[in-house]
């Protein structure tokens, strides 16, 4: 029997209407789609003739072996990330996992939920920026918080992925605490929550303020660089035209 094809796919934020084309297309055709509990739940009514496999946090190996099993079995798969698989997602390991046979494995790429996120609130991201994840779940903190300093200390736009959580609780704090030795306190804020998905919100506000407000996994702060600026309710980066 000949294996089947892998595909690792980048679902968008949550929502159909930020699927990519292709993203859509290919779970469609698929035989089995594998994912985390959260992100099956986005797309399982949209494709319920689909068979599902279905695993919970920290399972992201056993995924992807159990991807290498449907795969050996000849069925076609499709492993899914929220947002891109290829920031934060699942793109990385499954590749590392499928070294272990001949395997296809493609990667479709999605749209990540900050895109998503700050086309809600103006153009934050018209400059140099930056991405960077507070989880210290498979990254040591004091990794990251040299990330942090190195990006706020470049002037970049930073958005922070993972920024608490109810076991992590701090480390935003201290984040706060690493970017006003660099950036005025009233650098403008963008909180991004729920994004494509429902209860979807988003709050502007500045780098003094925003820890004031309601902060979870499900958000992503904007941060912006010496020159972002609001202005009738956006959020603006200039590039530098002369206007």
């Amino acid at each position: 029997m000949s294996k089947g094809k892998i595909y690792v796919v980048g679902i968008g934020p949550g929502n159909i209407e930020n699927m990519t084309i292709k993203a859509y297309n290919i779970l469609k055709k698929v035989d089995v789609i594998v994912g985390y509990t959260t992100y099956v739940n986005l797309i399982k009514e949209e494709f319920s003739d689909k068979e599902f496999y279905i695993s919970g946090m920290k399972k992201e190996i056993e995924r992807c072996e159990k991807v290498l099993e449907l795969a050996r079995e000849g069925k076609t798969v499709a492993l899914i990330s929220s947002g891109d698989a290829g920031i934060y997602g699942m793109a990385g390991i499954m590749l590392e996992v499928a070294q272990k046979g001949d395997y296809e494995v493609e990667i479709i790429p999605g749209m990540t939920s900050v895109l998503a996120g700050v086309s809600l609130v103006g153009a934050p991201l018209m400059h140099d920026n930056a991405i960077i994840s507070l989880s210290d779940l498979l990254t040591e903190w004091e990794i990251i918080k040299s990330r942090v300093e190195k990006a706020a200390q470049a002037d970049f736009v930073i958005s922070l992925y993972n920024p608490k959580s109810r076991g992590r609780t701090t480390q935003i704090i201290k984040t706060r605490e690493i970017m006003l030795k660099y950036k005025s306190s009233k650098t403008p804020v963008a909180i991004l929550r729920n994004i494509g998905r429902e209860k979807e919100e988003y709050i502007l506000t500045d780098l003094e303020e925003f820890l004031n407000y309601e902060i979870d996994m499900f958000t992503i702060i904007v941060i912006g660089n010496s020159n972002t600026y609001i202005s009738n309710g956006k959020m603006i980066t200039p590039r530098g035209y002369k206007l």
